[in-house]
């Protein structure tokens, strides 16, 4: 049965933020927070939608991977879209997609990603059919590095599938999609995993059979699924009826092509062993003979690098204490971001609704403090400073308390900063309770990202 994208839905019990709606704000609809210019559909998914996009200040071609912010911050959702920006953040390997910067409006989020210019795998299998041999060895050689690089540091991915493993302009391999990864945290008291998640075709037995898992031995059973596929052309495992499939996985039913040589086969009845403890390791690949071929003492050295400073315990997956004021000092964290919706309302505190624009700056947020406030004292107004570093801002009012302006400045990167106007609707003829006022004497022509 050949391959196809029906074939390879996930069933996931958690909902993967993989595919994306982009809501531009601003004038240009293809225009994002003034910094990418988006290009064209990249793929949907049943959440989400990926768009090519060039960043305008160094040309560089990126992925915007867009999808709507969790209405509840709190929510699985929210938490899952968080694990997952946790974990692109600390991975650093060529043969993985790396996460540049996370940004946000005030309905959507965005990740920044390496574009792949060379699509997916399955994309490449369902045009030619099957791969030969040696390029099949040379896709698992990269996917079992980047595997073990994850494994090294604690990440699990287990959704590995050929859509989820893309080509760069040079035709390397990069792993994506790590929205149902596993860290540390999530073992059990058993020390094991317990979440079902996957795609069924690709699906370890031991999931299955609902008794908890070694997240490790689960990828290694994807990848050996990912290489069958490779050199056959279709999945081992197949069928239209879902209890048939499973019964087949769990059994461990399938049949190597005669083309296949006798270390290929050796290799994958490994990798597809029923049995998680006995299923081949990272390291055990390594030393296998068919994956060692046409690998010399450097690449095979570099493919084992991840031995040789692993990362240990909360390392994987918990943000530092430096870092974490670090981000304070000096940007909006993409945790900040994701919960961030209209920013700090100051209305309540007042007494009076507020009417708010969000604007993109890329003026030091100091600078246009002073603006602000030396305005407001010309006009006799009384100036407050608000907030806290990273998420600086100042309250205007009149003499009698009532707000005429608040701003806030929440910085997005180190070039832009997203400014929140907020002002007040107390009825009054005075050319300071005018919005214009502040954003012509003190925001000097800023971008709009949106309006409340």
């Amino acid at each position: 049965m050949p391959i196809s994208r029906e074939a390879t839905m996930p069933i996931s019990s958690v909902q993967s933020p993989t595919g994306y709606g982009v809501g531009c704000p601003g004038s240009d609809p293809n225009l994002l927070l003034g910094k990418y210019q988006l290009d064209r559909l990249l793929g949907c998914g049943s959440s989400a939608k990926v768009y090519s996009a060039r960043n305008l200040q160094s040309g560089q071609s990126v992925a915007i991977k867009s999808f709507s912010k969790p209405i509840v911050p709190e929510s699985s959702l929210s938490d899952h879209i968080k694990r997952e920006v946790c974990i692109l953040r600390r991975l650093r390997h060529p043969h993985i997609i790396r996460l540049h910067e996370v940004l946000a409006s005030r309905s959507r989020i965005y990740f920044v990603l390496d574009l792949a210019k060379g699509g997916d795998l399955f994309t490449r299998v369902s045009e030619a059919g099957r791969l030969s041999e040696n390029l099949s060895r040379l896709y698992f050689q990269q996917l079992i590095a980047a595997i073990g690089y994850c494994h090294s540091r604690g990440v699990f991915h287990r959704d590995l599938k050929l859509e989820n493993l893309l080509l760069d302009e040079n035709g390397d391999l990069k792993v994506s999609d790590f929205g149902l990864s596993a860290l540390p945290d999530q073992i059990k008291s058993d020390g094991l995993f317990h979440t079902v998640c996957g795609t069924p075709v690709y699906v370890a037995p031991e999931i299955l059979a609902k008794k908890g898992y070694d997240a490790a031995a689960v990828d290694l059973w994807s990848c050996g699924v990912i290489l069958f596929v490779l050199v056959a052309g279709y999945l081992p495992f197949n069928d239209y009826n879902l209890a048939t499939l499973y019964r087949k996985i769990y059994r461990g039913e399938y049949r190597c092509p005669t083309w296949t040589s006798s270390e290929l086969r050796s290799l994958i009845g490994r990798l597809l062993d029923t049995n998680p403890k006995t299923r081949i390791t990272i390291d055990e690949i390594i030393r296998d003979p068919w994956f060692k071929k046409g690998l010399d003492k450097e690449k095979l050295a570099a493919i084992a690098k991840f031995h040789d400073e692993p990362v240990v315990g909360e390392m994987y997956y918990k943000i530092s204490k430096a870092e974490a004021v670090d981000a304070e000092e000096r940007e909006l964290n993409a945790f900040d971001i994701i919960g961030f919706s209209s920013g700090i309302d100051i209305s309540g505190l007042f007494g009076a609704a507020a009417e708010w624009e969000r604007f993109v700056s890329d003026e030091d947020p100091e600078v246009v403090l002073r603006r602000v406030e030396e305005a407001g004292c010309r006009e006799g107004l009384v100036v407050s400073r608000k907030g806290k570093k990273g998420r600086a801002g100042v309250v205007v009012q009149d003499q009698h308390g009532n707000l005429i302006v608040g701003l806030w400045f929440y910085r997005l990167s180190r070039e832009f900063t997203v400014v929140e106007l907020q002002r007040g609707r107390a009825a009054e003829g005075r050319e300071f309770w005018d919005v214009d006022f502040w954003r012509k004497k003190a925001l000097g022509g800023p971008r709009a990202a949106g309006h409340g």
